[in-house]
């Protein structure tokens, strides 16, 4: 079987969704877990567009062992240069090339015409190839370019040493019918195609991207660019997941493999979620927390005689599973820490210890513990575990009424020292937060705030997630208690260590 190449964008397009910033030591957990996945192509960001994709870029190249680096560029000489010195430490670096040939870019955004565009691929290119012999090159808006164009387009692209050329459906513009048409006049027409990979990337505004990607599979393409949960700019790209899961359910159909490890998919859809923010539907194919719930007594019925009457693909398949451990406050810290491997994080003994003292403390308030509140913990550790000699919640008291402004005494401990003070505010958060300034001696800005119960129940963990601001830009937090109050002082709090303490 034609085995189809995965291009995972997760840390490039994926981190381009209004709302999403992901620290370089958080890209570097993605991208090792999308290689361990067996993902092909990591494009791992756009290194000119900011000082931190490119240290970022950089660091995933060298680290990486297995899989393919790739870095976004412009058809500029100088993005080309720039593009070069990030991912030069990969073990197979990429660069990849992209440029618009639609009509519509062409007179409005570049104001070029098509003998112009032509011109600017063969020069960026062959400049690319003679860096890497890994070049990717990338036709923005094709799925709105003329074919007879776009073959031209790609003609000059491997013409000049493309090793990939891809057909972007940049705006979600195409219905799959058309969109597999397009590849197939691609692959039939354009000279020197069976020499390199023909790739797409689809985007989701009319939820048709993983469908146009399984389409552009049924007519040649060989390679699929994807991110995981979807994520990415406006509605999104293609899940890695749905389309994995696709090729692995209807081989039959499809006749095409791939070498995506599936039962980490969960794991690698908690990971994205967790860092960057971007919360997981229940009802989001493969990894949504219902995928395998039902309610319905027929359904339920059905499942008891065999799982195959209503499930067309087990939790085990995608690395979901059903609690192996109850966890409760006379659990010990074996017990813990097996929950804590089985949900897939390999992490220090230390961050362990300050996770199982915050379970310990959960535990107490809080009959049942689920896997969802471990990973909130694990999670919170992590973070804390990145700040140095920062701040630390002891206490805090609120007084607080529909006739009057609320006040709030908070106690923090720094260095074994304790910091105490007390403000008022238009309602409990505000005041809160006015107090924790004045200890810092500082004002912050609060950008955004965010409250989402991470399991069900009257006793549920709740998480609060924060953005502050200061002079150096924007730092977010986040805070974990079954008290919203104690989420929001902890989110603000790890925030402003953030701003003041945290190391990459």
């Amino acid at each position: 079987m034609k085995k189809i190449i995965f291009f995972d964008t997760t840390l490039r397009d994926g981190e381009q969704m209004a709302g999403v910033n992901v620290s370089i030591s958080d890209k570097i957990r993605i991208a090792t877990l999308l290689s361990d996945m067996g993902v092909d192509v990591i494009e791992a960001g756009f290194p000119c567009s900011s000082k931190n994709d490119f240290t970022a870029t950089s660091k995933i190249a060298s680290s990486l062992k297995g899989c393919s680096v790739a870095g976004l560029s412009r058809a500029s000489f100088s993005d080309i240069d720039i593009c070069w010195d990030a991912i030069k430490g990969s073990e197979s670096p990429r660069i990849h090339v992209f440029v618009a040939t639609s009509d519509i870019h062409l007179k409005y955004k570049l104001k070029k015409t098509r003998e112009d565009i032509l011109d600017m691929i063969a020069q960026t290119v062959s400049y690319a190839k003679k860096y890497c012999p890994d070049v990717q090159f990338s036709a923005e808006d094709a799925s709105r370019t003329d074919n007879d164009f776009l073959v031209k387009a790609f003609e000059t692209a491997i013409k000049a040493g493309a090793s990939t050329v891809n057909i972007a459906d940049t705006v979600g513009f195409a219905l799959p019918s058309e969109f597999e048409k397009k590849i197939r006049y691609v692959y039939e027409n354009t000279s020197g195609i069976d020499k390199c990979a023909l790739a797409v990337h689809c985007h989701n505004d009319l939820g048709l991207a993983v469908s146009n990607t399984l389409s552009a599979i049924n007519a040649g393409a060989t390679q699929v660019d994807c991110t995981i949960n979807g994520i990415g700019e406006r509605a999104g790209n293609a899940s890695l997941e749905e389309i994995a899961m696709c090729i692995a359910v209807r081989k039959d159909i499809l006749g095409v493999e791939h070498k995506i490890n599936t039962k980490l998919i969960a794991k690698a859809s908690k990971l994205v979620s967790n860092l960057t923010g971007v919360y997981v539907s229940p009802n989001k194919p493969v990894v949504g927390s219902n995928v395998f719930a039902h309610e319905s007594g027929i359904h339920q019925h059905g499942l008891m005689a065999s799982r195959g009457t209503y499930e067309i693909f087990s939790p085990e398949d995608v690395g979901s599973r059903a609690d192996s451990i109850v966890l409760g406050k006379h659990s010990g810290h074996h017990a813990f820490n097996k929950k804590v491997e089985e949900l897939g994080f390999h992490t220090t003994p230390e961050i362990l210890k300050m996770a199982f003292s915050s379970f310990k403390n959960l535990s107490c308030r809080k009959k049942h513990i689920s896997e969802k509140d471990i990973i909130a913990l694990v999670e919170e550790a992590i973070l804390d575990s990145r700040v140095v000699n920062g701040y630390e919640l002891e206490s805090y008291q609120i007084q607080c009424s529909n006739s009057i402004r609320s006040m709030a005494m908070v106690t923090l401990t720094k260095d074994e020292k304790v910091y105490e003070d007390a403000a008022i505010g238009n309602g409990p958060i505000e005041a809160v937060f006015n107090a924790v300034n004045k200890i810092i001696g500082k004002e912050y800005g609060l950008v955004s705030y965010e409250i989402k119960s991470v399991t069900g129940g009257t006793d549920a963990v709740g998480e609060v997630r924060v953005r502050i601001s200061d002079e150096n830009g924007e730092h977010p937090g986040r805070g974990f208690s079954t008290n919203i109050l104690e989420s929001s002082i902890k989110a603000y709090v790890n925030a402003i260590n953030k701003a003041l303490y945290y190391i990459e």
